[in-house]
């Protein structure tokens, strides 16, 4: 049997065509989704500039999950209120699904986290996706019962999840 490896690349704002390309792509395949529209992205929308700006948010850890070098994966760990940190712009490429790769996105944002001081991780899924929902609590995310309705453009409600954290330290050297 064959396991894909799976490697997690760390952006920078210098590699926004990478996060663009992704970023473009799940807008387009799963609209329902996320909070932004494709067409918010695109035409006078889609400047260099704008990209690297989603890149830079303050205290944010963007990564991308690669397989043979392609770019299969994304998502974002962004401080929230208290010692929480949110996870958004979560996708992998239909591709890609069932190898694994959500899996290690989400451990490298709990790595990361965990390094930062975070307590929790939070995330909103959307109703009606239920692959999402058996990722996210295949590792370790409850549902809080919260619910985000709808805004006027978007597609549909969100539920809340969460994670407690265990702290953990740099180890040694």
């Amino acid at each position: 049997m064959l396991v894909d490896v799976i490697d997690i690349l760390v952006l920078s704002p210098d590699d926004w065509p990478i996060w663009r390309e992704l970023r473009l792509a799940a807008l387009e395949e799963a609209p329902y989704a996320f909070g932004s529209r494709l067409e918010d992205w695109q035409g006078e929308n889609d400047r260099e500039d704008r990209w690297r700006e989603r890149l830079s948010l303050p205290g944010s850890y963007n990564v991308v999950a690669t397989i043979e070098d392609r770019p299969v994966g994304m998502a974002s760990g962004v401080p929230t209120e208290g010692s929480a940190v949110g996870v958004i712009s979560m996708w992998v490429a239909p591709t890609a699904r069932g190898r694994g790769v959500g899996d290690a996105l989400l451990a490298d944002i709990q790595r990361w986290s965990q390094l930062s001081g975070a307590r929790s991780l939070r995330l909103n899924v959307a109703e009606g996706n239920p692959s999402a929902l058996a990722l996210y609590e295949r590792n370790g995310f409850r549902l809080t019962g919260e619910v985000l309705e709808p805004e006027a453009d978007s597609a549909g409600r969100e539920f809340v999840m969460s994670k407690e954290l265990d702290p953990v330290s740099e180890p040694s050297a």
